[in-house]
């Protein structure tokens, strides 16, 4: 189905489904995000002026008694055009036995911390440069999934998926299929009634190797990229990572603290991640590699506000033929939103991007304000 038309049925249905209906087992909602920005940041993902987000529509629900699915379509504007995406379509498993559970079919990919969260639910208007260089800030595919939680007291979970990754790298030198490989750990545990923390090991094995600028119009599989996804190579910059490699490691960290654990009146959320990543191309040696480091602090001072800063930092090699160009780019950001219920939110942001090299378009300040809303049912918050 065309996404543009799936995303108005959905949303037809979450306005229009009575809660008699939902109430058999499947659920829709719909989450509209816009914000007015008064420039683009370099690497960005919001158009300058008044513009759609990642606003969404979803339908979930149970398959009989051992699988659950769920359907997604999205929209957001890019360069003043309205663009739709199917961006989930998955049947899940409910009642594998030992801890297991098995995904198949069009979801986003749980490397690092955010990715698998919808961009909406995050807490800053746009996802640090990490994301937005490494993973075209929101990568999903189509793939297959299989996941392990442990028996332990403490939350230990293991994850494989292996992907077809042309979402990841659009334009490829050479491709082999499938396209990219995810293995993630995730531990984490409470320390008493008012402290919790969680980390996060994730590796991405790419094997598509992104094109050089002169194989555009060569590339092994160039002619069917443009074919398929129907974008030329300036749009793809929207939908996929700007900067890839073979080999990508990313380590996460998140440290939450609420009083008694009760996070609805005061909370202090601390995440720190970080990215590297090597096997540019052909031409690439140990020393050429990408890095990126965000460091996030938010603090819910009164139970509708919260405040929060985040620091960036991108470090890129640039390919240019058989060799490289240094790149580099620093963000800083702060934010002040007002959330006055679970379904709403108001979010001033100030950007300031600093020290760019190599880097086009880099914003000196940017103010953001943005709005979201969530209509009918939405999925439950990662950690």
């Amino acid at each position: 189905m065309n996404p543009r038309y799936l995303f108005i049925a959905l949303l037809c249905g979450a306005v229009c489904v009575p809660a008699a209906a939902q109430g058999r087992g499947w659920e829709l909602g719909a989450v509209l995000d816009v914000a007015a920005t008064s420039r683009p940041l370099a690497l960005g993902q919001r158009d300058q002026g008044l513009a759609l987000g990642h606003s969404d529509l979803v339908a979930r629900g149970p398959l009989g008694a051992h699988f659950s699915a769920q359907f997604g379509a999205a929209a957001h504007t890019h360069d003043g055009k309205t663009e739709f995406e199917l961006e989930e379509a998955w049947l899940q498993t409910r009642t594998l036995p030992g801890g297991l559970q098995a995904r198949v079919g069009r979801f986003a990919s749980q490397i690092g911390y955010l990715n698998e969260q919808h961009p909406h639910a995050d807490d800053f208007v746009e996802r640090p440069l990490l994301y937005r260089a490494f993973l075209g800030g929101h990568w999903f595919d189509d793939g297959l999934r299989l996941n392990w939680t442990a028996p332990t007291p403490f939350f230990l979970g293991l994850g494989l998926e292996v992907f077809r990754g042309k979402q990841l790298v659009r334009e490829a030198a050479t491709a082999r299929s499938p396209g990219a490989l995810t293995l993630t750990a995730k531990l984490g545990a409470d320390i008493g009634a008012s402290h919790s923390w969680q980390a996060g090991l994730s590796y991405l094995h790419n094997r598509r190797e992104a094109a050089l600028e002169e194989e555009h119009d060569h590339g092994e599989d160039d002619h069917e990229d443009h074919e398929e996804a129907g974008h030329d190579h300036e749009h793809d910059h929207a939908h996929g990572a700007l900067y890839s490699g073979r080999k990508t490691w990313l380590l996460d960290f998140t440290w939450k603290w609420a009083p008694g654990g009760n996070n609805r009146l005061n909370q202090v959320r601390v995440n720190v991640e970080h990215a590297r990543v090597s096997g540019l191309n052909r031409y690439a040696t140990s020393a050429d590699r990408h890095e990126a480091t965000a460091l996030a602090v938010v603090w819910r001072f009164l139970p509708d506000w919260e405040v929060g800063g985040r620091i960036d930092r991108l470090r890129v090699r640039m390919p240019h033929d058989d060799h490289f160009h240094s790149g580099r780019l620093d963000e800083r950001a702060v934010m002040l939103a007002w959330k006055p219920s679970h379904q709403q939110s108001l979010r001033l942001q100030v950007t300031q991007q600093r020290n760019a090299v190599g880097i086009e378009d880099a914003a000196r300040r940017s103010v953001q304000l943005q709005y979201v809303v969530s209509l009918g049912a939405h999925g439950a918050h990662s950690f």
